[in-house]
């Protein structure tokens, strides 16, 4: 079985979200971790507009990565450019590393309405890229 980590800055919003569409679209066939170069809590957004899809992350919790300190990780995902500048070096030789830098809708100011779009658009590509992850290299 296959051990993935999601990261992001502060393990709140975008890792946690494609925690979510990992673990759904990989079904058993790989272990999903998120974590955070810092932890800012669950964002209830993101468990909001996750639930929106039917994924259930309300249970998750903000993770810092030295927590999973001795995995043996086969895929580091970050999800953001500034986890990948500042992340802390994590011993995984064998690991394959990508980035995707989506945008962050917990800093969208604005209506109501403009906040639930920016969740909704990162969200979607969030989603996007975690099936097309789990096609190309867990399935």
């Amino acid at each position: 079985m296959k051990n993935v980590l999601v990261l992001c800055t502060g393990n709140s919003c975008r890792s946690q979200m494609a925690h979510g569409y990992l673990n759904h679209f990989a079904r058993n066939k790989a272990r999903i971790y998120s974590a955070g170069i810092e932890t800012h809590g669950l964002n209830p957004g993101a468990v909001r507009t996750m639930a929106e899809d039917g994924i259930d992350i309300s249970g998750h919790t903000s993770n810092h990565v030295d927590e999973y300190e001795g995995i043996s990780w086969d895929f580091i995902i970050t999800v953001c450019d500034h986890a990948q500048e500042n992340c802390p070096y994590i011993p995984a030789p064998n690991a394959k590393r990508l980035h995707q830098n989506f945008s962050d809708p917990s800093k969208v100011n604005g209506s109501e309405k403009e906040i639930l779009e920016a969740f909704q658009k990162t969200r979607s590509e969030i989603k996007a890229y975690c099936k097309a992850f789990v096609e190309k290299y867990i399935s």
